[in-house]
């Protein structure tokens, strides 16, 4: 694979998820929700200011962290990605590769940009955040929050047996977190990676062709016979 073609697919993804959260940023308000498919799929907008899937890191100073840590990810799979592209590895593992560096580098773009530019999404108020608002962002750089939508409650509205450990009569939801394309990216390339491992990085199988050393050749089997 060339390298202009990862970089044409990183850059596609990117739009993709960019567009799509630049969409919901600017015409959702917190919280707000409304169905796609039938109700198994749903655009719902919440923000973020830690890992995917809303997981969270150590407050303000963890976030901090976090954001300066996808930075340097960022830049070491950009060498990574061009190393391992030279060195012609399975195409499948590039893209697989693509794809986790595209979502990391789609969540760091939020992390970096998205507070200064943004107006605070205030879930009390409703409103829905401007760009470039003329008091400036909501944050400063490095503290801007994650946007995810994405939102698949396949199975909503029913409660654990109370019979079951721990969670007895509770509430049970499949699927509940809520992500977006660069968590989604990121999830298919370790996924895929973790399936196709064997086919991305084949064992070196031995030679069955190579004759052991206690295999005479023929000709020298052939000429210890007894001549008569």
């Amino acid at each position: 694979m060339k390298g202009k073609q990862l970089a044409l697919f990183i850059i596609l993804i990117l739009v993709a998820d960019q567009a799509l959260k630049l969409y919901i940023k600017t015409n959702y308000y917190i919280g707000e929700e409304h169905n796609v498919l039938g109700g198994w799929f749903r655009l719902h907008f919440v923000e973020n200011e830690g890992m995917a899937w809303g997981w969270k890191f150590g407050g303000g100073l963890g976030k901090i962290i976090l954001t300066l840590f996808r930075l340097v990810a960022v830049i070491v799979g950009t060498f990574y990605l061009r190393n391992i592209i030279r060195k012609e590895y399975h195409k499948g593992f590039i893209i697989c590769a693509g794809l986790i560096y595209a979502g990391a580098l789609g969540n760091l773009i939020d992390s970096m940009f998205y507070g200064l530019i943004f107006e605070n999404s205030d879930p009390y108020v409703q409103n829905v955040a401007k760009m470039f608002p003329a008091g400036g962002g909501y944050a400063s750089f490095l503290h801007g929050k994650v946007v995810d939508m994405l939102y698949f409650p396949i199975i909503r509205n029913v409660n654990y047996p109370t019979w079951f450990p721990f969670w007895g009569g509770e509430p049970f939801e499949f699927f509940r977190p809520v992500f977006n394309l660069a968590d989604a990216a990121i999830s298919a390339g370790v996924i895929a990676i973790l399936i196709w491992q064997q086919k991305f990085f084949p064992q070196a199988k031995p030679d069955s062709t190579k004759k052991g050393p206690e295999e005479a050749p023929e000709n020298i089997k052939r000429s210890s016979e007894p001549v008569l």
